[in-house]
């Protein structure tokens, strides 16, 4: 986050530079004195002739285009020296200055002439708000951020239509380590950006979950963690939400880690050696060695597995799911005889899901229906969530989305389906959910 900078100050301090110096007159007295309705007008700033001749911008314009900096500073220096100076003729040396400090990349003295400037109470309310911008973006940009927040909550204050200054604000606060502050004000614009269909940018989530994590704000981690797989998804973020989101969520049961394995093995382009091993070793357990077999070879083709001090026993589990695969798929059709005359809809369900895992996703999907609607299961919402991933699998999007929210059981049942409509509707180009 240090890295960001008020990235338009450059731009603003050209445009408050010398060209956009106020028009002096030195006729102070110009008006006809016996004109007594002229009189009655007030009188308008002025530069006494004097000092005209040091500050008058058609002069100094061709000396700062020359870059003849030491010759503007000595008319600087002569104008300080000028005795009783009036309000608007200082507030027009502060212009000056900087001009002078803005050419010369002179922060401090940037700084110094702004805060005079807008104390000045001569700047033109048009020309204030720009100008209050400008001086908090230097002290933002000189890591000033106290002063950067005082001066962005003040065009805040002065200016309630404009958001310009709510981004460099947010990380005026994150960087001055109130990241409390940061997160009450940049939460309700990740908010209103969901509402409203837009994309939230990655520094922005990135950020509000870095703070919420310097907190300790668990809850808003994981609202920043879930927006970051929403919209820029990583392994890291994923292994991060599901973890915390799912495995470590209070009330988590472990019968459901092959589920939560499933879901890792979408959503990542490389799981660790063990959770592929794991994954592999369950899905044999349950009878499913198709899917043992794709999650192996998976693994062996991202280089977590077939290397190391394990090495051996990959290949041993490897061929073993090789080999019960190919068993599987010349056999698996004698299985759907007993399936439907079971009096539970389990076989059906678990039939279905074989037939999944070999990509026969029309029967598959009409096994795991039956099933389901035979009844007797132990767990209808696990068959309801392996079913909304067998509609992933075979593209049905809607139908798929339509399950996984049908999905109402704890245990981590529900938070799976969840995460699974995050990643139907932005699928991880790297992941394995096809």
């Amino acid at each position: 986050m240090s890295q960001f900078r008020f990235a338009r100050l450059a731009l603003m301090l050209a445009a408050i530079g010398l060209n956009a110096a106020p028009a002096l007159t030195h006729s102070a007295y110009a008006q006809d004195k016996n004109d007594q309705a002229a009189a009655a007008q007030p009188k308008p700033d002025t530069v006494r002739p004097d000092l005209f001749k040091l500050l008058d911008s058609a002069q100094i314009k061709p000396l700062m285009d020359a870059k003849n900096y030491t010759e503007v500073q000595n008319r600087i220096a002569q104008a300080e020296a000028f005795p009783d100076k009036t309000p608007y003729e200082t507030y027009v040396l502060n212009r000056l200055k900087l001009s002078l400090a803005t050419a010369t990349n002179n922060d401090q003295a940037s700084i110094a002439a702004l805060e005079a400037i807008l104390a000045s109470g001569k700047l033109p309310a048009a020309d204030k708000p720009q100008f209050t911008q400008a001086l908090a973006g230097m002290y933002y940009n000189a890591k000033n951020y106290p002063k950067a927040i005082e001066w962005f909550k003040r065009f805040q204050e002065e200016n309630p239509n404009s958001d310009a200054a709510t981004a460099p604000l947010i990380r005026s606060y994150y960087l001055s380590n109130d990241f409390a502050g940061a997160m009450k004000l940049l939460r309700p614009q990740l908010e209103a950006a969901a509402k409203a269909g837009k994309t939230p940018s990655n520094e922005d989530l990135r950020l509000y979950a870095s703070a919420a994590n310097r907190v300790k704000d668990d809850a808003a981690y994981l609202y920043g963690l879930e927006q970051l797989i929403t919209y820029y998804p990583n392994d890291d973020y994923w292994m991060d939400v599901i973890s915390r989101g799912i495995v470590r969520k209070p009330g988590f049961q472990e019968a459901n880690i092959t589920d939560v394995l499933r879901l890792e093995f979408a959503a990542v382009k490389v799981m660790t050696p063990e959770m592929y091993n794991e994954l592999a070793e369950l899905a044999l357990k349950d009878g499913f060695p198709t899917e043992a077999k794709k999650v192996v070879d998976a693994g062996y083709a991202a280089g977590a597995l077939g290397t190391g001090s394990a090495a051996a026993q990959h290949r041993q589990l490897r061929d073993r799911a090789t080999r019960e695969a190919a068993n599987d798929a010349k056999n698996i059709a004698s299985g759907e005889a007993s399936a439907a005359k079971s009096k539970t809809g389990a076989g059906l369900v678990n039939l279905g899901w074989a037939y999944v895992t070999m990509d026969q996703f029309d029967k598959g999907i009409g096994f795991i229906e039956q099933g389901i609607a035979k009844g007797g299961l132990k767990s209808p919402d696990e068959a309801k969530l392996r079913l909304g991933m067998a509609y992933m699998r075979a593209g049905q999007k809607d139908k798929a989305i339509a399950t996984f929210q049908s999905v109402k059981a704890g245990g981590g049942l529900s938070d799976a389906a969840k995460y699974f409509i995050v990643l139907a509707n932005h699928p991880n180009p790297g992941g394995n959910n096809k």
